[in-house]
């Protein structure tokens, strides 16, 4: 078999390997503790290995050693479910991801190199984020997926760039690291073999009479000298993740944290297909007791698309902090099951970056300050067809948080022309304010002096007869500036004057 032609490409291949998985599952069993499988040790925390609680060590024998000993079964499912939103979270990274049951993940991060700053900040940022959502990794990068496999297996995180230095990078692991099986150890052990350098000098078609073609492929592939396909992980069209807490809690605010954690998986998750979400639903789970308690929901929505995780966060932080809990939470559900389409955006000319860049800063400021004041303390103006100035704006009452999705901009009706003929002032006073006048001048804390006027507005005849309404008006509008060279609203009618708005 040819060992000199190399399909690897433009390929670079990152592996996180999660040896502690059967362990992290777990994040409230109390320490020292150990995770076991037909009666022998799986895994064991730093506190019980230190009192020599070892993988492979008989359950008796380890409570031998260590009396108080938590133990638990292990949970394969409960480690797929880790490794899927774990996969979830590495989409914000590279859509290219393979998950290798039970505890390896691979990502190809070659076309994801600029967008991070290079393989030696990507690295970092990945393992860094790993270690964030609760995973202590060991991670390699390399460019092929079963070289990065071996890499990260043997726990040799220097990357390795250049598929020239793989014979090298790879010869220098020790066998008894990678996951051969035992008659492969036992069968490499008896020809002197102790690294994977002894393995690659020894005859292709020797090792494969003795081991069997497929081991003399494995090899191949980690070399880059024979394609290695790999299936994809394939993003579900919905996204519905639980974590378990660590410990129960009844504060609300410390719920955060983990919440964070979910949204970072719900953002990675939307950004490998390119989604956004204006909704999404969090559900608390209470600890179970004599009364059975449904779970506390919590629903946030957004006035634009986003799958940004800071602007998520600040505002599930802003309603944790008014969130009133019934019972302490165990556990955390994140729901968002109705995704929509939200390309990639573009930096603004002065450096802004992300969705801030543009007009959805207004849109976060706005979703912020709902869930700090309440849906009904922040509302939108929409313009009515109506000449009375009264009447010629409506206040919309957002439900963002109840998840009605409101433009958080000033917006005017189809049928209703924004050209007006005269200049019209955003603030109105509620009830306009009688002036008095002096020698046929308005006065309001001194003379006024008239700029622009008169504007006649005549309207609302239709109504005059229905109880509270605002009925028929005839009155002059003018715009007048005072001795504190304010720009204000006035109009005069029958009844004198009045001052109906400021400008600025």
């Amino acid at each position: 078999m040819p060992f000199n032609v190399h399909y690897v490409g433009i390929m670079l291949w990152l592996a996180l390997y999660l040896p502690r998985l059967p362990l992290e599952v777990f994040p409230s069993l109390p320490s020292p503790k150990a995770i076991v499988s037909r009666e022998r040790v799986v895994v064991a925390d730093r506190a019980a290995s230190s009192a020599g609680v070892m993988p492979g060590l008989r359950l008796a024998e380890a409570w031998a050693f260590l009396p108080t000993l938590a133990v638990q079964q292990r949970d394969c499912e409960r480690e797929q479910l880790a490794l899927t939103r774990l996969a979830y979270w590495a989409g914000g990274f590279t859509s290219e991801i393979c998950c290798l049951p039970p505890q390896t993940l691979l990502l190809e991060v070659a076309a994801s190199l600029r967008l991070f700053g290079g393989a030696t900040a990507l690295f970092e940022r990945i393992v860094s984020g790993c270690a964030e959502q609760g995973f202590a990794p060991q991670a390699a990068l390399a460019p092929t997926p079963l070289a990065a496999q071996w890499l990260a297996l043997a726990g040799d995180n220097e990357p390795c760039l250049d598929s020239a230095e793989l014979p090298l990078r790879l010869g220098r692991l020790p066998l008894a690291a990678l996951d051969f099986s035992p008659q492969k150890q036992a069968r490499l052990g008896s020809f002197g073999a102790r690294l994977l350098a002894d393995v690659l000098c020894l005859p292709r078609a020797g090792l494969a009479r003795r081991l069997g073609p497929a081991f003399v492929t494995d090899l191949a592939r980690a070399l880059g000298d024979f394609p290695d396909p790999r299936p994809r992980f394939v993003f579900p069209e919905r996204f519905v993740e639980r974590l378990e807490l660590p410990m129960r809690t009844d504060n609300a605010i410390a719920l955060g944290f983990a919440g964070r954690r979910l949204v970072a998986s719900l953002c990675g998750w939307l950004a490998a297909r390119a989604e956004g979400i204006s909704e999404c639903r969090f559900e608390f789970a209470h600890e179970r007791s004599t009364e059975q308690r449904s779970a506390t929901v919590l629903a946030l929505a957004f006035s634009t698309a986003t799958r940004d995780p800071e602007r998520i966060s600040r505002v599930l932080i802003e309603r944790l902090q008014r969130l009133e809990l019934p019972a302490a939470v165990d556990a955390i559900r994140l729901r968002a099951e109705a995704p929509e389409a939200l390309p990639g955006r573009a930096s603004s000319l002065f450096g802004e970056h992300g969705e801030g860049a543009g007009g959805d800063s207004v849109a976060a400021l706005v979703e912020r300050l709902q869930a700090r004041l309440g849906s009904g303390s922040v509302h939108v103006l929409a313009v009515v067809a109506e000449h009375r100035p009264e009447n010629a704006s409506r206040r919309v009452t957002s439900a963002l948080l109840a998840g009605e999705r409101i433009a958080t901009k000033l917006f005017a009706d189809s049928r209703v022309s924004l050209k007006e003929s005269a200049p019209r002032p955003l603030w109105l006073l509620a009830r306009p304010q009688a002036l008095r006048e002096t020698a046929g001048r308005p006065q309001c804390g001194g003379s006024l002096r008239l700029l622009a006027g008169p504007e006649r507005i005549e309207s609302g005849w239709w109504d005059a007869a229905e109880p509270d309404a605002l009925g028929d008006v005839r009155r002059d509008y003018f715009v007048a500036i005072s001795i504190r060279q304010e720009w204000l609203w006035i109009f005069r009618c029958r009844a004198g004057w009045f001052l109906h708005g400021v400008f600025a």
